[in-house]
Order: structure tokens, then sequence, then C-alpha cells
């Protein structure tokens, strides 16, 4: 997409889980707006990689995250997979 980033994190049968999304912030180093739209598992991490996505793409972002990890592992895991995605 042109103006927004759409990640789905997630493991075995495609499903949508712990929904957040963010803003980009307006100057380096500045985190954007936050926010979870839906869910209630996983709301730090959720929102943490809507966030951290929202900085390496610098567009919106909106990011669900349904996994059996432990929320900092599945932090971890999937915040280096959007590194990976995200490096030139």
């Amino acid at each position: 997409m042109d103006n927004a980033i759409l990640a789905l994190c997630y493991e075995g049968t495609l499903k949508i889980g712990t929904l957040a999304v963010s803003t980009p912030g307006l100057t380096e180093g500045v985190v954007g707006t936050s926010s979870v739209l839906l869910g209630g598992k996983y709301l730090i991490a959720a929102r943490a990689l809507a966030e951290r996505s929202a900085a390496i793409f610098k567009k919106m972002s909106l990011v669900s995250l349904n996994t059996t990890l432990s929320e900092g592992e599945a932090l971890r895991v999937y915040s280096g997979l959007l590194d990976k995605v995200g490096s030139p």
C-alpha cells in the first residue's frame, strides 16, 4: 500500500488477533499516536509492533498479533522480522 503498512503476525492458520494501529512520529525519535483497537491478549506486544512498524516504514501501521508464544518472545521474534523486512 502507498499510505500504510499491514502486518499480520500469526502461527499456523491465518487468524486475526489483537489489532493495533500506529501513526509515525513527525520527527526522528518521536513515537506517533498508537492504540489497540481489538483484542485483550498481548496488548503491549501488538501496540509495540505497530509503533515499530510505523517508525521503520514511516507510514500508518496496522498490526494483528495471534500467537502462542509468550508476549516477550513474540515481541522479540516479530520485531526481528520487521527489522529484516524494513532493512534496505
